[in-house]
């Protein structure tokens, strides 16, 4: 039987400690952006922090194109823009490709805003992490990226 596969009792050691660290991350992940949306602006909703880091990472996009990034329906994607709104932190403009569309975007207020929180977690990371080779944070990164991409799939 070769390391990693299923032994005594069944279990696939290596793919049960990853799922219990995997488990433990997303709820710090959570937990974390609900703190991020906070600093935001505190009515931020926590759901409602990742369209903004969407926008600051890809420009300008349709409702559409974000409710199906993030995994929710038009409605519940319109109504979370309807409150970035109202806090001034997302504007819409026109669709110049297509007149009837409108393309959502960061306001300045808001790119400045999500880019202090943003410098103060990337600060954090390098502290809580100050311990570890670069190349180890470069690989934590690199394998992240791919686990994203098999996901993603």
């Amino acid at each position: 039987m070769r390391d990693g596969d299923a032994g005594a009792g069944g279990a696939d050691q290596p793919f049960l400690a990853l799922e219990r660290e995997l488990t433990v991350l997303l709820r710090r992940a959570r937990a974390n952006q609900g703190e991020m949306a906070r600093e935001v602006h505190p009515d931020l909703e926590p759901a409602a922090y990742g369209l903004l880091i969407r926008l600051e990472q890809c420009g300008s996009q349709r409702t559409t194109e974000l409710a199906a990034y993030i995994g929710v329906g038009k409605a519940t994607m319109s109504r979370q823009l309807r409150a970035l709104e109202e806090l001034g932190l997302v504007g819409r403009e026109p669709d110049p490709a297509d007149g009837r569309a409108w393309l959502v975007a960061l306001t300045d207020e808001g790119r400045r805003r999500v880019g202090q929180v943003r410098e103060a977690r990337r600060r954090r990371y390098v502290s809580q992490l100050a311990h570890w080779d670069r190349r180890e944070v470069a690989e934590l990164a690199r394998l992240l990226h791919e686990l994203n991409a098999v996901m993603d799939k």
